[in-house]
């Protein structure tokens, strides 16, 4: 059977053997990873429950560009593996565990969002309990932190709002401003202002918030930041910390019970009524 050939009168064998991929510009292709986890701010008072914060991992990076500034975890895709497959390796070289939640959130290709060259993006979500984590920073870097994570709008006018993302880390604080329009995703948004933060990952870190604030409205994601066995009380913490808002029990419980069962244990040595342990529903 004779081979099709094209206008050119080629074989697609002959094509590809004189085909020249120099010939066209062709970009990096990168990872960066939004990494959530919940942790317990300190509390004096026994008989409380300590509070959540929810917190993201950054990576200060040890070279250029952007020395000394902090960024999120991730790294060039190697030609033997897919956008996923080094998600999950960033993964566990900076945190040591590599069965979490993970989910691609957007491909940002924006000219000019590196110094170095054309650098296209393809970032991901992942929800992590902090308990399990071991973070370690990479070749390329001085130090990885857990960073008390923040994102608020500060007004709206003419079609427009302003949002401040405040992060900070022990004697670290960054800041970021970022601009959209008025229903508009954070992928469209203009960074302003980027105190301490390198690259657009301003802009990434917002979206993957979006995101996630979005998703546990009718998901169970909210359970891949708790430990194996919890009580409703710290899983509904774990909502408010992310939404910003207080939620009335009655309708929380309501809302989450199809997604977990009881263990038939209670939590023990603490300050109060001992609670009734949940895991997430098999």
């Amino acid at each position: 059977m004779e081979m099709p050939r094209d206008k050119n009168g080629l074989t697609e064998e002959e094509f590809l053997a004189a085909y020249k991929p120099g010939d066209y510009p062709r970009p990096s292709v990168a990872v960066d990873m939004v990494i959530f986890t919940v942790t317990e701010e300190g509390e004096e008072n026994y008989r409380k429950l300590p509070e959540k914060e929810l917190r993201i991992l950054l990576i200060q990076r040890g070279g250029h560009p952007y020395l000394g500034c902090w960024a999120l975890p991730g790294g060039f895709v190697r030609p033997t593996e897919t956008t996923e497959e080094a998600a999950r390796r960033e993964l566990r070289e900076e945190t040591g565990v590599g069965k979490v939640y993970l989910e691609q959130l957007y491909t940002f290709s924006q000219p000019g969002r590196d110094p170095r060259t054309w650098v296209m993006s393809c970032s991901y979500m992942a929800l992590v309990d902090s308990s399990q984590v071991q973070v370690e920073a990479g070749d390329d870097a001085d130090q990885a932190a857990w960073f008390q994570f923040s994102c608020r709008k500060l007004e709206k006018r003419e079609g427009k709002e302003l949002w401040e993302i405040s992060l900070s880390h022990g004697g670290a604080a960054l800041r970021a401003l970022l601009e959209k329009g008025e229903g508009e995703a954070f992928t469209e948004c203009r960074i302003l202002e980027s105190q301490g933060l390198a690259f657009d990952h301003a802009k990434i870190l917002a979206y993957g918030w979006e995101r996630l604030q979005g998703k546990l409205k009718y998901t169970n994601l909210a359970i891949h930041l708790m430990p194996e066995s919890f009580t409703l009380t710290q899983l509904q913490q774990v909502y408010q910390v992310i939404w910003g808002k207080e939620l009335p029990t009655a309708a929380f419980r309501r809302k989450v019970m199809p997604m977990v069962e009881a263990t038939g244990q209670f939590t023990k040595k603490e300050g109060h009524r001992p609670s009734r342990l949940y895991r997430k529903k098999a």
